[in-house]
């Protein structure tokens, strides 16, 4: 296990990184219900679904003719069966650089089942793919996995929710997502974690661009004990670019560790990131983030900004923004900022009779709406705004 001697876990509480108790076998029969299905229900009429119960698929469903157009959306299990060729090259291929490889290497070894969407050559689709993962029993260790491959000017958008049956749940999570765009291609992904409070939680990214290629990642994180969350981007074509956005509410004494790579390979390439944290009670937050410049990567344009909302006196930020630069021609920036609520704008809703609590929250909202305005569907934007407010309410 990690120790806070590694500088990749530093801040980090490790006492609380453990996998005593949690049960690594899980029946071979998927659990499912149509409770499941209802709760699934983020977005209408998407491109194709897939619902996941404790790791295994309960529902399946694609747009048939995307499906004549070559589109693949499987489950792994029969992707392996259909397609091993694509997973032979692409599956567990990134190498990781942020500290949690061993746990990278325990997903691989663990896997029961994950995804695999596949866009061919050309194809612009429109209407957004969404997989729910639903960890289901108490205990249990779960291995989600997303593999998404867009080829050359291809464009797809993809929605990944994680939720527990129970909002107490105890689940230890060891995900996988790996992002490649080929040569003018577009992935917009949007990733909405909200695991049980008392799960201990590992997500692992990766992104990886050919010439003029973007990725648009927009993550929410709600859930979990302890959350790990790796953000690995690789801009390895000439022009390409990268965006990564993120949002986080914690409450009790949550801990959420952001950890982030920017890594530019190839000139004229840009990438954006914005993560922005509210905290209340003793809840703790960790950014530390990287922009790294190759000697080869001239003209490169890259941003690294975090920026944390403090809701009470005991809550703790802690901020480690980096650059590593060989390049000379560049343009380069890394900030982040800690602050507590304007004292005058919560004067200015308290003396109009708004609740104390209720204006904490708007505040908020205002805090976050920079990051939500950014993605372009009403629809997942109020799913959004829904989980934030359910969070408050349960405060």
């Amino acid at each position: 296990m990690p120790t806070r001697k590694n500088e990749e876990w530093r801040f980090a509480n490790i006492n609380s990184f453990t996998l005593d108790g949690y049960d690594f076998v899980l029946p071979e029969k998927a659990i499912g219900s149509q409770e499941l299905a209802e709760k699934s229900d983020v977005i209408s009429n998407p491109s194709g679904q897939i619902i996941f119960a404790d790791n295994k698929p309960i529902l399946q469903d694609v747009d048939n003719d995307l499906k004549t157009k070559g589109v693949i959306w499987e489950p792994l299990s029969e992707a392996l069966k259909h397609h091993s060729d694509i997973l032979k090259d692409y599956f567990m291929a990134q190498n990781l650089h942020l500290g949690s490889e061993k746990f990278a290497a325990l997903h691989s070894a663990f896997i029961s089942d994950g995804y695999l969407l596949y866009v061919p050559k050309g194809l612009v689709i429109d209407r957004p793919f969404i997989a729910n993962h639903w960890a289901v029993s108490d205990k249990a260790a779960i291995f989600p996995h997303t593999l998404v491959i867009a080829e050359e000017s291809s464009t797809v958008t993809l929605i990944d929710t994680f939720n527990a049956k129970l909002p107490t749940q105890e689940n230890f999570i060891c995900a996988f997502s790996h992002f490649l765009a080929g040569a003018n291609a577009t992935i917009n992904h949007r990733a909405f974690q909200n695991w049980g409070t008392k799960t201990l939680g590992i997500h692992i990214n990766a992104a990886t661009t050919g010439k003029d290629a973007t990725v648009n990642s927009l993550g929410v994180n709600l859930g979990c004990q302890h959350l790990r969350s790796e953000h690995q981007s690789l801009l390895q074509g000439d022009g390409s670019h990268i965006e990564m956005l993120s949002l986080c509410v914690a409450n009790n004494d949550q801990e959420l560790d952001q950890r982030t790579l920017q890594s530019h390979r190839a000139a004229h390439t840009t990438s954006n990131l914005l993560y922005k944290n509210a905290l209340m009670d003793k809840s703790k937050t960790i950014f530390s983030g990287l922009i790294k410049v190759a000697e080869e990567a001239q003209q490169t344009d890259a941003y690294q900004t975090n920026r944390n909302l403090l809701l009470s006196t005991t809550a703790e930020a802690n901020a480690l923004p980096g650059l590593e630069i060989k390049a000379d021609d560049v343009k380069c920036s890394h900030g982040a900022t800690t602050g507590q609520i304007d004292e005058d704008q919560l004067f200015y809703m308290l003396a109009r009779g708004i609740d104390p609590h209720k204006a904490r929250e708007l505040l908020v909202f205002g805090f976050f709406e920079e990051i939500i305005s950014k993605i372009g569907d009403n629809e997942l934007a109020d799913y959004i705004r829904e989980l934030i407010q359910t969070k408050f309410q349960h405060m």
